[in-house]
């Protein structure tokens, strides 16, 4: 009885411990820049502008 109680309790400790954060998109992010090598298609570009985009309007930073 005890085992099953012990495991129990270890398994909601395990999936809770992974909701865990350790800062805000702001502390991670940082500017895409392509790289020599990188293919610049019309997506590639687009994708690279929208997330530039995104980490202006939320952090405040300027790509």
């Amino acid at each position: 009885m005890k085992f099953k109680t012990w495991g129990a309790a270890i398994l909601i400790a395990l999936s809770v411990s992974g909701c865990v954060t350790a800062g805000s998109y702001c502390d991670i992010a940082r500017a895409v820049r392509p790289s020599v090598e990188d293919k610049m298609t019309e997506g590639t570009k687009r994708q690279i502008l929208a997330e530039n985009f995104k980490l202006e309007k939320l952090c405040g930073v300027r790509a």
